[in-house]
């Protein structure tokens, strides 16, 4: 620990708040992350991450720095998280609520409804931490949306086990102590928790994209989705490509029955413009609606997931994340 450090630590430990700011302001993001991938909601993670720095505050005069800062901060957002998982009232499913538009039967309903896109902006110093040695996953591969969303169904301890050592790459016996378990037990969660993860994540998106083929499959799709050139569209899904819109539950998998929700939605004689943005690492788009005002309201944000050359799963949010996006909620006549 440097002076300047050791200065800090005495300073907010006898109750100096900008001492205490400036201790933890490097890792206020990637406990943000943390959180988010904990409750795949940014409005909780939001949540979770404040309740932990305000715990993290009223608990420092009890801070022995027997473990790093870092690694008692995220004992608590930890279990901050767990918290929250058990008493979690989520977001219920919402009704399908797009005019004109009957959508096919779904191939099933998702379970995560409360899923919520998380902004690039917000991922800036975040996802470039020091990992522990045993992490398994590159960190764009653990804060893309379809991991994210497979985390969700995990039991809440496996699930904090599988981030904190697959993700993080913390020690088992750091883990025990974080969770107040045994090494025994959290290697016990980590299998069952692996099991669960590799049962529930999607067999695309093994092949990532490489820059230059991303920009060249965004630009098609928006060229696509823009005119409602449903040929030109599928064309660039995969056999298996995925739709899921949380908070509504309907899910289609497969480019038959894709093809026929999208061709729905352009029979019903809805046209969009697309404005670019990212999530979760993701290329993502606010949809505006054409009025015959000429004003585009926005109707929701997408997100697509790409493997190879083709997109292999699209994810709509609702409107009302937009402004995380610093996107408006309408954009004027062209």
């Amino acid at each position: 620990m440097g002076v300047a450090t050791g200065d800090l630590m005495s300073q907010a430990r006898a109750g100096d708040g900008d001492a205490f700011r400036e201790l933890i302001e490097p890792y206020r993001r990637e406990l943000l992350v943390h959180c988010y991938r904990m409750l795949g909601s940014l409005q909780d993670a939001e949540d979770a991450s404040q309740e932990t720095l305000l715990a993290a505050w009223r608990g420092f005069g009890g801070f022995e720095g027997r473990a790093s800062l870092r690694t008692w901060l995220y004992r608590i957002a930890t279990n901050r998280c767990l918290n929250a998982r058990r008493s979690a009232g989520r977001r219920r499913a919402k009704e399908w609520d797009v005019p004109n538009v009957e959508p096919p039967e779904p191939t099933r309903l998702g379970e995560v409804v409360w899923l919520e896109p998380f902004p690039d902006a917000l991922l800036e110093g975040a996802i470039d931490v020091p990992l522990g040695p045993e992490a398994r996953y590159e960190q764009t591969e653990s804060i893309s949306l379809a991991f994210v969303a497979a985390l969700q169904v995990l039991p809440p301890r496996q699930l904090a086990v599988l981030i904190l050592r697959d993700v993080l790459g913390f020690r088992a016996a750091e883990v025990a102590d974080m969770l107040d378990s045994t090494v025994d037990s959290v290697k016990s969660a980590l299998k069952r928790a692996r099991a669960g993860l590799q049962s529930r994540r999607p067999t695309t998106g093994d092949r990532e994209p490489t820059p230059a083929s991303e920009d060249a499959i965004v630009a098609k799709f928006v060229r696509a989705w823009e005119s409602a050139d449903l040929d030109a569209l599928v064309a660039l899904l995969t056999d298996d490509v995925f739709i899921s819109m949380p908070p509504m539950p309907f899910e289609y998998e497969g480019r038959d029955v894709v093809a026929r929700f999208c061709d729905g939605i352009f029979r019903a004689g809805r046209r969009f413009d697309l404005v670019p943005t990212r999530a979760n690492g993701q290329p993502a788009f606010g949809a505006y609606l054409r009025g015959p005002t000429g004003i585009r309201h926005g109707t929701g944000l997408y997100v697509l997931t790409l493997t190879g050359d083709r997109i292999c799963a699209m994810t709509r949010f609702d409107n009302s994340v937009l402004p995380w996006f610093g996107l408006p909620r309408s954009l004027p006549g062209p």
